[in-house]
């Protein structure tokens, strides 16, 4: 078998994903979100408010990336900012009601995504997969 094709299959893997994604949320008359803003949403799904620091640390994104994405969730209605009381440099960004809404919708999603990723493998299979692609990941570190 020839090897040294893993980044060009993970980038078509990917590609394929977004696209399930975002054909899913237009299915269900949501336009406007991409793969890049899920992320954020699934950070504050939990009902907490986040720091825009906290949000780029958490999803591995830098500030300015995180800014734009959110400036365009609030312009969606789906996230509000808020000025820290105590420290007018800290920006927190919290879900609005329409935003919760998104919850079980990312939550079938995500299963539909998981159960076409996964169809086929055992869970044996799933395992070493995510331990190979954990390792892969972590070799990349710099």
């Amino acid at each position: 078998m020839k090897t040294g094709n893993v980044i060009a299959l993970a980038s078509r893997i990917r590609e394929k994903a977004n696209r399930l994604i975002v054909s899913e949320l237009a299915k269900r008359g949501i336009s406007g979100i991409v793969p890049s803003h899920g992320d954020i949403l699934i950070r504050l799904f939990d009902g907490q408010r986040y720091t825009m620091k906290d949000i780029a640390e958490r999803i591995h994104r830098t500030k300015p990336t995180v800014t734009i994405l959110v400036d365009k969730l609030v312009d969606l209605g789906y996230v509000v900012k808020e000025k820290s009381v105590e420290d007018s440099r800290v920006t927190f960004v919290a879900l609005t009601e329409a935003g919760l809404a998104l919850q079980p919708v990312f939550e079938e999603i995500s299963h539909k995504l998981n159960t076409a990723v996964y169809r086929g493998l055992s869970d044996n299979q799933a395992e070493v997969l995510e331990a190979m692609l954990q390792k892969i990941n972590n070799n990349l570190d710099i």
